[in-house]
This record gives structure tokens, C-alpha cells and sequence, in this order.
């Protein structure tokens, strides 16, 4: 069994169809990689898994429970964490407390002083600021912070919404390694990412996007040979 099975999912902004009835599985230990241009429906997929937005039809199952009929607050409780695009920290309270502010699933002391610990193994650069004011932390550091406070909850599977956004080439590649490391240590990731020549050189395997369908899916491998995909998000 798929540790997350999307099946027939449709998803309604009043009129709008932007979802169309996509399916796909993400296996326990995989990056998967979903990739497509603005508009295509990789953020809006992410937020029908989290609770976030409604569900018009189909079916989302992680671990064999059904979602859409959980509530978003109940959701993070299952194992699952959403870093969504624009990182969304606490930008008036410490490093230190954004990072508490991810542990409110954990019920003991010193399970959310094992997460901090952890955190600031991954994370060294937090640890060193640990004591800042999250919004004056540069770009590729709250990123590091809001995927820090994502693992506070110990998750057993990290969504990620673009998370190279408006980052430099330098650090791109620094959150990148720090994501191979996360799945390497036994976490799943799901990946939305414009970047596709990043997202693919760290997946197992991706889906390609389109407004709202799935056009083209198969080991990373596969989609970095495609020639529509190197065309049209690898700039070949």
C-alpha cells in the first residue's frame, strides 16, 4: 500500500475546475517531485492533502485513512507537514519559538527538546540564531526555519511548496542537499518546485503538471530525457 494515494481528485474554486481528476502514489521513502508551470495546480493539490482546501471529488489516503473527511487541524496530528510557498514564519517571534510553534503535536518536554536538538543537528545556522527575530533572518535561512518547524512535528512525510523561491543559485542548492538529507534520515517528501532540473537531480520519480491534469509521469530519470519536458522546464 501507497503511503499517500491521490485517486480521481477534482477540486472546484466556485466555477473553476482546477484540479481535473488527477491520480498518483507516493511510496514510503520516495521524493517525488511535481512539477509544472504557474497555474498548473501544484499548490492547490498540496493544500487538498492538508485540509486546507476542500476536496469536490475523489479520494486522499495516507497510511489507508481517508482525508477528506478529516478536518486540516487533525491532519498535521497523522504524520503529515506542509512547508508552504513563501515559508509563512512568525516573522515578530524568535527562531527559537517559530521552531515550538511547529511542535504543538508533540505532548512531552522533552519529546520538543529532542525535536529543537534534531532541528539544530539538520540546521546549524538557526542553532547560531536561535535567539533572532525570524523576520530579519535572510531568505535562504527562514527557509531553513520554516522546514526546521515542519520537523518539530516528526513528520512521516514533508510536503514542500516551492521552496528555492527567490533564493540565490548558492543556497538553492544548500536547501536542496539539506532535502536529500531529510528523506535520506527516513522522512518522504512531496515536492512542488518550478525549478524542475533541481526537483529532478533529488527525485525518484515526478508528475508533470498541467493546468489541472497530469500529463506525463515516470522515474526522474525518464522526465530529465523527456524532450517536451526538457523543452518546456529544463530549457533544452
Amino acid at each position: 500500500m501507497a503511503m499517500l494515494a491521490i485517486k480521481d481528485l477534482e477540486v472546484y474554486y466556485g466555477a473553476i475546475r482546477a484540479i481535473k481528476g488527477i491520480s498518483f502514489e507516493v511510496e514510503a521513502g520516495e521524493v517525488i517531485a511535481l512539477i509544472g508551470a504557474n497555474g498548473a495546480g501544484k499548490t492547490t493539490t498540496l493544500h487538498t492533502i492538508t485540509g486546507l482546501v476542500p476536496a469536490s471529488h475523489g479520494s486522499i489516503q495516507f497510511l489507508g485513512e481517508e482525508l477528506t473527511k478529516i478536518p486540516a487541524h487533525k491532519i498535521v496530528t497523522l504524520g503529515i507537514a506542509h512547508v508552504p510557498e513563501g515559508r509563512r514564519i512568525f516573522s515578530e517571534l524568535t527562531v527559537y519559538e517559530n521552531l515550538l510553534m511547529g511542535a504543538y503535536t508533540r505532548k512531552s518536554r522533552k519529546e520538543r527538546e529532542e525535536g529543537i536538538a534534531y532541528v539544530y543537528e539538520r540546521f546549524p545556522r538557526l542553532m547560531e540564531r536561535e535567539k533572532q527575530i525570524a523576520g530579519t533572518l535572510s531568505g535562504g535561512e527562514q527557509q531553513m526555519l520554516a522546514m526546521g518547524r515542519a520537523l518539530m512535528s516528526h513528520p512521516k512525510i514533508m510536503l514542500l511548496d516551492e521552496p528555492s523561491m527567490g533564493l540565490s543559485p548558492i543556497l538553492v542548492s544548500e536547501i536542496f542537499t539539506i532535502i536529500k538529507e531529510i528523506s535520506a534520515a527516513g522522512t518522504t517528501v512531496l515536492l512542488v518546485e518550478q525549478n524542475a532540473r533541481k526537483a529532478l537531480s533529488i527525485a525518484d520519480r515526478g508528475y508533470v503538471l498541467e493546468t489541472g491534469n497530469i500529463v506525463l509521469t515516470g522515474t526522474a530519470d525518464e522526465l530529465r530525457q523527456n524532450e517536451s519536458v526538457r523543452k518546456a522546464y529544463l530549457g533544452e
